[in-house]
């Protein structure tokens, strides 16, 4: 489900698209990617069982943890972020609903859609086009973050 508005970031107003979006992975495997509503962040149908969020923001009810991911960047660590992007996965591998999203839901989440396609399996130096064809055409922002993606192993 995608919805559009307009929010204020950095002093600007910006249209934007909300996300709350079943990407099927290469190998099958579905995550939900989501960006954060300041209407309502937390409206769910049902819960996911967990959820990996990338911007502090994000404080839900349901199990969850925090990845450090600067806006428009790219994490510091990238063993930690592939450990926890491997732990969301095998989750999801084993019937778990779960979901992954930073503030805008382009970015930070695009790189990591990204990021988990290379996990199951897809090429890193076609990844950032994939996500962009099955998740969203505004998918990864920057040229760092797609550099990081194409660097994964």
């Amino acid at each position: 489900m995608v919805e559009i508005r307009s929010v204020r970031h950095e002093g600007r107003t910006y249209e934007v698209h909300v996300h709350h979006d079943v990407v099927r992975l290469p190998d099958g495997t579905p995550i939900t990617a989501v960006s954060f509503d300041p209407a309502d962040p937390y409206a769910r149908d049902r819960d996911p069982d967990f959820g990996l969020y990338l911007d502090p923001r994000w404080r839900p009810s349901w199990d969850h943890d925090h990845l450090d991911w600067p806006d428009f960047g790219v994490p510091a660590d990238r063993a930690i972020v592939l450990s926890d992007l491997g732990s969301l996965l095998d989750r999801a591998r084993q019937g778990q609903s779960v979901e992954i999203g930073c503030l805008g839901g382009h970015g930070r989440t695009g790189t990591a859609l990204a990021l988990l396609a290379v996990l199951a399996g897809h090429p890193s130096d076609d990844a950032v086009a994939w996500v962009r064809t099955h998740y969203c055409p505004k998918a990864v922002e920057t040229d760092e973050q797609q550099a990081y993606v194409t660097q994964a192993q």
